[in-house]
């Protein structure tokens, strides 16, 4: 079976599309860990505090992002 464009089951997929969503989710929660992080820094944390707030900012901007991926598909 043969797995290609071709394959019959439907319109192709536009992979500009996905890769500029997928692009775009990246880098929206990049954007809010280094928040995190920007904040420890101004504040004077140490080096690990700031890694920690920016693994912090990266989870809180994962669980945000699946929140709003939720509230718009129902």
């Amino acid at each position: 079976m043969s797995r290609g464009r071709g394959s019959g089951r439907g319109p192709p997929r536009s992979s500009g599309v996905t890769d500029g969503a997928g692009q775009l989710k990246a880098v929206f929660v990049l954007l809010v860990g280094l928040s995190g992080g920007s904040i420890a820094l101004q504040s004077g944390a140490s080096p690990p505090v700031i890694g920690a707030a920016i693994l912090g900012g990266v989870a809180a901007g994962s669980a945000l992002l699946w929140y709003l991926l939720w509230i718009t598909t129902e």
